[in-house]
């Protein structure tokens, strides 16, 4: 299929995009790398009147560290974080997610906002910004609100964005010491999204987990240092709390299983010091 007609504009500045946002409010789109939006439109799941541009915003292109945390821009691609020099010692969770998103020619051109804009509850980056428990920044003609990670996502394909805000930015919280870092995937085939994904975040008082691929939206645990036979009865709770449904990929216990296998592999990675 093709996507339905529509107008086009290139918006250069957060300004320019915004305004225009303020104008068409929920008839228009914003396009940055184009990599989930350009399947909806031509699905014709979406048939917004007006595209606006904003893949060659450089001030959206941003990343830099801001008051511990590495705010990644709107018009920012994933491959420009991906190879971020300092990116290791920044965020240690990014570089064991980056190998299972999609394909390399994918990362090239989609962005991470995009990613966290689409909630495609099954994608790594929205997962990895919950479990980071990281937050968005939504900007409008007339002001800016922050929200974080967990309030933003709102179901299937579903956030709390407005019509007339832009995904300005995503920030992601820069890794304390003592903090250790996980993340297992199962999918069908390599660059596939996610049938579970699990994250998990450790120290030496607490310990996060977050799964995506099984509910509408990644859903997050915290809980106090747990181990043995303790944690495997805290991730069986999780997997039946987040109501996974047999579909023709795989069967409700199947997913269940893996969001306890997952999630046992992640938490002993996240406590393996490097």
């Amino acid at each position: 299929m093709k996507p339905a007609a529509f107008d086009y504009v290139r918006a250069d500045s957060m300004e320019a995009a915004c305004a225009l946002l303020a104008e068409h409010g929920d008839e228009a789109r914003i396009l940055a790398g184009g990599q989930s939006l350009m399947a909806v439109l031509n699905m014709r799941l979406a048939q917004p009147a007006l595209l606006i541009d904003i893949s060659r915003s450089a001030s959206l292109a941003r990343i830099e560290v801001r008051d511990g945390q590495l705010e990644v821009g709107a018009s920012a691609t994933q491959a420009a974080l991906e190879w971020r020099p300092t990116l290791t010692q920044e965020l240690p969770l990014l570089p064991l997610v980056f190998p299972h998103i999609s394909h390399v020619q994918i990362r090239n051109r989609g962005t991470v906002c995009g990613s966290v804009a689409h909630a495609d509850p099954s994608a790594e980056l929205p997962l990895c910004l919950l479990a980071l428990k990281g937050s968005v920044v939504l900007r409008r003609h007339q002001g800016q609100r922050v929200l974080p990670a967990e309030q933003f996502f709102t179901g299937m394909l579903s956030t709390a964005r407005a019509g007339d805000e832009l995904l300005q930015a995503v920030r992601f919280p820069l890794a304390q010491p003592g903090q250790g870092f996980g993340f297992r995937e199962f999918s069908r085939r390599h660059g596939d999204f996610a049938v579970c994904a699990v994250a998990a975040v450790a120290d030496a008082q607490s310990l996060r987990v977050a799964v995506g691929g099984v509910a509408d939206r990644p859903q997050l645990r915290e809980w106090p240092l747990l181990d043995g036979s303790a944690l495997d009865d805290a991730l069986n709770e999780f997997a039946w709390a987040l109501d996974a449904r047999d579909d023709p990929q795989i069967s409700a216990a199947a997913r269940r299983h893996l969001v306890r296998r997952l999630g046992r592999q992640a938490v002993e990675q996240a406590r393996t010091p490097l």
